[in-house]
């Protein structure tokens, strides 16, 4: 293979209009699979004509097998050993100065942090506590000292306010229990179906909470806004690319508006003020919506006739037909994802576990919730694929008002089994208020990036015949 200077690389872009990177000393053209790339053509132009190693670093879950095989597909040559040496010694890592995480945690990517509690922990208390609430980072998590804090608020682009800490908390203040679930939550399930690219979530990406901030609608009347004048509220957070840009999403100001959706900026959780994986020191809680949607370490918001911009928005977080794939998806078609299905998962036992028999019973566990404050209604277990179906037992917020269901529902039921069989099937599927229920399988659901995968859960367990 050839062998190019670092020089040639930046130029060749405008010579002959394809685009080349550089990754340790190989030289890739990467002209046709940009749009292709998952993460948006703006994202992986941020290397063109250089070394995309600094984005590896804080977009570490490419340093796969499959993603590196992909990348020496397109590789046209080399630079020098002198010059790849030369792109690693302006290497830094920006996840040196990450918050310590609970050894409990199931770690499903390190660069940025994601992780997830056991089922079995996960179903412990009503309330998840903060160090076993799931984390899902896009960014390294910034450093942020309180006393420097500042949230901007803006009008079509136009800062119009800049609020401290201090002055946040001035407002009156509203507490909330409410679950958030990433919108991949049991993507681990529907890539049985199909190969998906995304982490690989059990059924841990959720978790409850109380949230205690100030109302979003209570800010924006103080600005003035008129909200037939404008369409969404778009929010930004501190952490960054190597660009400089931040992650960013928007939700209708419908919902921003309305006192009854209960959108706040949430600077406690659980009574503490939020901990740095969660968005220290304000968060963007909006209740009964994806959690792509909930903007941790807030620093601006924006007022604006269009959505946010941002590849979050456009290029992911949205669903599609079962047929569509890499190849012929258009991002535009769809709308974002924002309130979620009605889901439920098993969480006790797990799948293959040894399960005692008692009294010709076993215990399962498990929650289930909706999207959009719509209340579980009902959850139907069954372990004999659907011919009888037993009715569980709920927990749930009883201080909800109709149509503000934010919080999860634990149910438990003891299930009746054959003492003569090894092994059992369990099935479990929530209804809710509008008697919307989960699919039965993951086949006619399923979407390229595993997302809304709330078909029925399903797991096998041993029975314990002693």
């Amino acid at each position: 293979m050839k062998t190019y200077t670092l020089e040639e690389v930046g130029q060749h872009d405008s010579k002959k209009n394809r685009i080349w990177v550089t990754y340790g000393q190989g030289v890739y053209d990467i002209t046709e699979f940009i749009d292709k790339h998952p993460g948006g053509p703006s994202k992986i132009m941020m290397g063109a004509g250089g070394s995309i190693e600094p984005f590896w670093t804080v977009f570490a879950n490419h340093n796969t097998p499959e993603i590196h095989s992909l990348l020496e597909s397109m590789r046209i040559g080399n630079i020098s050993e002198e010059d790849a040496e030369s792109n690693k010694s302006d290497l830094y890592d920006p996840y040196a100065t990450e918050p310590t995480r609970h050894k409990a945690l199931i770690i499903n990517g390190s660069k940025p942090f994601c992780a997830e509690p056991s089922s079995q922990l996960l179903v412990e208390s009503f309330l998840t506590p903060v160090q076993f609430f799931y984390v899902r980072n896009h960014l390294p998590v910034p450093q942020i000292d309180i006393k420097d804090y500042t949230l901007e608020l803006a009008i079509e682009g136009t800062t119009k306010k800049t609020l401290d800490f201090k002055g946040i908390t001035k407002y009156k203040k509203k507490t909330i229990t409410a679950a958030v679930m990433c919108g991949g939550n049991r993507r681990s399930e529907m890539s049985k179906v199909k190969k998906l690219k995304g982490i690989n979530w059990n059924v841990g990406a959720v978790g409850n909470a109380t949230w205690t901030g100030i109302p979003l609608c209570d800010i924006l009347k103080d600005l003035g806004i008129n909200e037939d004048a404008f369409g969404h509220v778009q929010f930004e957070g501190y952490d960054m690319d190597p660009s400089g840009t931040s992650y960013a999403t928007s939700i209708p100001i419908s919902k921003a508006m309305d006192p009854r959706c209960d959108v706040i900026l949430a600077y406690e959780m659980n009574g503490e003020p939020l901990s740095r994986d969660h968005g220290f020191p304000i968060r963007v809680i909006v209740p009964g919506v994806v959690g792509a949607r909930n903007v941790k370490w807030l620093s601006k918001i924006n007022v604006s006739k269009d959505e946010s911009q941002s590849q979050w928005q456009q290029g992911d977080y949205k669903g599609f037909s079962p047929s569509t794939d890499w190849d012929n998806v258009d991002f535009s078609k769809s709308p974002a994802i924002q309130e979620m299905p009605v889901v439920s998962a098993i969480c006790e036992p797990q799948n293959s576990d040894l399960v005692e028999i008692k009294n010709g019973k076993i215990r399962v566990k498990g929650y289930a919730w909706s999207g959009g404050g719509r209340k579980v209604i009902r959850v139907d277990v069954t372990n004999d694929k659907g011919k009888t179906w037993h009715t569980a037992n709920l927990m749930e917020d009883l201080k909800a008002k109709e149509g503000r269901h934010w919080s999860w529902t634990l149910w438990d039921v003891e299930l009746p089994v054959d003492k003569n069989s090894n092994e059992v099937e369990i099935w479990a599927k929530a209804v809710d208020s509008a008697y919307n229920v989960q699919p039965e399988n993951f086949t006619h659901i399923y979407n390229i990036r595993g997302l809304l995968c709330n078909a029925y859960h399903k797991i096998k367990v041993q029975l314990n015949l002693n």
